[in-house]
């Protein structure tokens, strides 16, 4: 089953997403889906599975440049996670597949994502999904001090 989160799963959301996003803390993370579930322009759906959340999916509306598209706004997967012993069974499929429902409800005639170069089983997933490749990038920083 899949359902669209609310305030009262923030706290469950934010202890499955650190095992995707570790450079972050549970307390940052549900600062972030807070904003996130009280937000019209951001959705976050949850998979159950036998009353137990196994995934979820992180999608939002940008209004910037997106690479690749030529339309504004932009429909974009911020994140999508399943639990490794619940891969392969359709989950990330169906989570995806509302994350575009939703930017489709909210006028959206591009949807878009991206993923670490060395992420070969997110790049898989977004191949088998439908998306096309738009570009590589590598990013660079600078201390100014």
């Amino acid at each position: 089953m899949i359902y669209k989160a609310t305030k009262d799963d923030v706290h469950t959301l934010a202890e499955l997403a650190v095992m995707m996003w570790s450079s972050h803390s549970v307390e940052e993370l549900e600062k972030g889906f807070e904003a996130a579930v009280n937000s019209d322009k951001a959705a976050v759906f949850i998979a159950l599975s036998d009353g137990v959340i196994v995934g979820f999916a992180q999608c939002s509306l940008r209004y910037d440049y997106v690479e690749g598209t030529s339309s504004s706004p932009v429909g974009y997967l911020e994140g999508i996670f399943v639990k490794s012993e619940h891969r392969k069974q359709g989950y990330a499929g169906q989570l995806l597949d509302r994350c575009e429902k939703w930017a489709e409800s909210k006028g959206c005639s591009e949807f878009a994502s991206d993923c670490e170069l060395s992420n070969d089983t997110s790049l898989d997933f977004h191949l088998n999904s439908g998306f096309k490749e738009a570009g590589r990038i590598i990013c660079f920083t600078k201390s100014l001090i």
